[in-house]
C-alpha cells in the first residue's frame, strides 16, 4: 500500500502540511480539534473513490502559525484561497467536529468551489438547554474515554505512549483550538443566521452516543440547512469516521458519487 504524497502548500505565507493520496473527484477533509498530519484507515479507503486532499489547519502541528490567525472566521478566509492555491474545483468538502464548523463557515461565504459539504459530528452551533461538553475542562485521559463507544476503541487508544515531538503539537493544537474556541465555546452565535446561503446539497452525519456534542444538534442542522440529508450512526460516539468507518466511508461514498 503506497503512502500518500506529503507536500507543503504556501498560501499567502502560511504553509501548511497537506496529504494526498487517490484520484477522481477531489475530496478535502478538515480535521478536527484533536489534529491531522496523519494518513487514516478512512482515508485510505475513500482514496480508493476519490482524490482526497487532507490539510492540517494553520497553526497545528507541521503547519505554520500565522500571527493573524484569531478567528474560525479567518480560517474559513484561508481555506477558501486554500482552495483556490490548490486549483481545485467542484470540491466535495468534508470535516468532522472543529473541522466540519471550519467547513460550514467556509461554505457560508461562498461555495463557488464545493459541491457537495459533508460535515460529522460538526460544532458551530448552540442549541438552548443542550451546550456541547466543555472539553477545556476534561484530562487527555477524559476525553479521549468520552470520544468513543467502544471500550476496545478507547483502552487501545490509552495505551499508546506520545512522543516527545507529538507532545509538542499537541500542545500546539490546544493553544489553537482555544484561540477558535474558547469564548464563545465552540460555536459562533452568527452562524445560525446565514446557514441559508449554503446552496449546495449537505450531509449530516452524528453517532447516536456523542458525548461531546449531543445527537439532537444534527436535527438543528436539518432546520437550518437548506438542502440537508441527516444520517445517525449507531452505537457510535464523536468520531465516525474511526468508529464506525466502513459506515462512515459507505456514507459519504454514496453521498459524494450521486452528486458527481
Amino acid at each position: 500500500m503506497a503512502d500518500p504524497r506529503i507536500e507543503f502548500v504556501d498560501v499567502n505565507g502560511c504553509k501548511v502540511r497537506v496529504l494526498r493520496k487517490g484520484s477522481g473527484q477531489p475530496l478535502v477533509f478538515l480535521h478536527g480539534a484533536r489534529g491531522g498530519g496523519v494518513w487514516m484507515p478512512f482515508m485510505e479507503a475513500l482514496a480508493q473513490h476519490f482524490d482526497v486532499v487532507a490539510p492540517e489547519h494553520p497553526g497545528f502541528g507541521a503547519s505554520d502559525t500565522p500571527p493573524w490567525l484569531d478567528s474560525i472566521s479567518d480560517m474559513a478566509f484561508y481555506y477558501l484561497d486554500f482552495l483556490k492555491v490548490m486549483g481545485l474545483s467542484k470540491v466535495h468538502l468534508v470535516g468532522n467536529s472543529l473541522g466540519g464548523w471550519i467547513a460550514l463557515e467556509t461554505a457560508v461565504r461562498s461555495c463557488e468551489r464545493v459541491a457537495s459539504l459533508s460535515v460529522v459530528s460538526p460544532a458551530g452551533l448552540y442549541v438552548k438547554g443542550r451546550p456541547p461538553a466543555d472539553i477545556f475542562l476534561w484530562s487527555a485521559e477524559k476525553l479521549t474515554r468520552n470520544l468513543f463507544v467502544s471500550k476496545e476503541i478507547v483502552e487501545a487508544a490509552l495505551k499508546v505512549t506520545p512522543t516527545e515531538e507529538q507532545v509538542r503539537e499537541q500542545i500546539k493544537n490546544n493553544f489553537t483550538v482555544a484561540k477558535l474556541a474558547w469564548n464563545p465555546r465552540f460555536h459562533n452565535p452568527d452562524l445560525r443566521k446565514w446557514l441559508h446561503r449554503i446552496d449546495v446539497p449537505c450531509l449530516v452525519l452524528w453517532g447516536d452516543q456523542d458525548r461531546l456534542a449531543p445527537v439532537e444538534y444534527a436535527a438543528e442542522f436539518e432546520r437550518l440547512l437548506p438542502d440537508a440529508k441527516v444520517r445517525i450512526i449507531k452505537q457510535c460516539g464523536h468520531l465516525p469516521q474511526v468508529e464506525k468507518m466502513a459506515e462512515f466511508v459507505e456514507a459519504v461514498s454514496e453521498f459524494v458519487k450521486e452528486r458527481v
